[in-house]
């Protein structure tokens, strides 16, 4: 009976990124530990170690007393074996954070871009800019992922719907793959945020939820089973256009605003609530966070339409409230909205506020852009 000869070679692989899974997780370890973790023996531990050692992939961090032999040396990822990007585009900022592949932010800067009208032009300076801040160069890094407001089509990754961002159309991704390589993704910016929940924040431990953004504009980013669902056409969360009760359907779809529900719980809406109530602020998140109970209960029971809507359909369980919006309403609104849903439907599901902290799109963009570098980086061990 013959043997297949690339099955070693596959279960090599497949320890050496089991290891380096093991070391970004629970790291640094001794050889010993990292043998008992993975049910390699020590000698089989150890070539991997010396192995992924050469490579630059792995190195010694330290030493661990033990009893009264030599102690024993703690190994522990390279971080600057390799970096990422990730990018929150806007209409007049751009905000870059990099990552080395531990994942700690190296540099976070946002600029002003000097030409918004060419985003390829716009993208490749503030990433170089971030790079000589951080002493990275262009080459070391292994993944670049932007977060856009657009709808952005999963067959071809390029921006199929981008009113706030006209520049940037059918094209744009192949331009910037040609000027910073083939590992450039884009992505839609509440789909991100659901990647930073799942990793950093609310939604941790939690395959099945979604993220209600409630801000300028209104967006759902939704995970089920652990993956993202972003629709045939990229456009499942654009939960501004969900029909509500009392207002008019859209006249014409490519205008945002115009969509019942972003009519509803948009800015411009709740300013006007906020009126209604005698409650006083220089901005909507100043009216929310500053609110007293009457008028957190009528946004709240707005947020809801939206909430129990998804909640029909999709059955989440957890409902993360995010935006600045949810963010200023905190786990007070949240409270507030859960009570509300679940007056109009069946389901109870949970909904809180974010624990994201910092910029959750650019958190989440540095997520997948972790996920691909270490795809590209640990797999190629061999």
């Amino acid at each position: 009976m013959s043997r297949d000869p690339g099955t070693p070679r596959l279960l090599r692989r497949l320890n050496d990124r089991a290891a380096l899974e093991l070391l970004l997780g629970d790291g640094p370890l001794t050889r010993a530990e990292l043998g008992e973790r993975t049910g390699l023996s020590k000698v089989t531990a150890g070539q991997l170690l010396a192995r992924l050692e050469e490579r630059g992939l792995v190195e010694v961090a330290g030493e661990r007393a033990g009893g009264r032999g030599p102690h024993a040396a703690l190994y522990a990822v390279v971080p600057s074996s390799a970096y990422v990007a990730g990018l929150e585009v806007l209409p007049d900022s751009l905000t870059v954070g990099v990552a080395d592949i531990t994942g700690r932010v190296v540099v976070e800067i946002t600029v002003n871009p000097s030409d918004a009208r060419d985003p390829v032009k716009a993208v490749h300076a503030a990433v170089q800019r971030a790079c000589d801040a951080a002493s990275v160069s262009l080459s070391q890094l292994r993944a670049f992922v932007i977060g856009t407001r657009g709808v952005v089509d999963p067959a071809t990754g390029d921006v199929r719907i981008s009113v706030d961002l006209p520049a940037w159309h059918v094209g744009v991704l192949a331009s910037l793959r040609e000027t910073l390589g083939t590992s450039v993704t884009i992505e839609n910016d509440v789909n991100l945020v659901a990647l930073a929940e799942h990793r950093h924040g609310a939604a941790v431990g939690h395959d099945d939820f979604v993220v209600v953004w409630a801000g300028v504009g209104q967006g759902l980013g939704v995970m089920l089973g652990g993956r993202l669902h972003r629709g045939i056409t990229g456009g499942a969360g654009e939960i501004g256009w969900l029909p509500v009760p009392g207002e008019p359907l859209p006249s014409d779809v490519t205008r945002p605003q115009t969509g019942s529900f972003q009519r509803l719980v948009g800015h411009d809406a709740l300013r006007g609530l906020a009126e209604e109530h005698g409650v006083a602020g220089h901005t909507v998140p100043d009216l929310v966070r500053g609110g007293d109970e009457s008028y957190l209960d009528a946004v709240a029971a707005r947020l809801a339409l939206g909430a129990a809507a998804v909640t029909v359909v999709l059955d989440p369980g957890l409902i993360v409230l995010s935006g600045d919006i949810g963010r200023a309403g905190g786990e007070r609104l949240a409270a507030k909205v859960q009570e509300a849903v679940a007056r109009v439907c069946p389901s109870r599901p949970t909904v809180v506020t974010t624990r994201v902290a910092g910029n959750p799109v650019l958190r989440g963009a540095l997520v997948a852009a972790l996920e691909q570098a270490r795809e590209q980086v640990f797999s190629d061990t061999v």
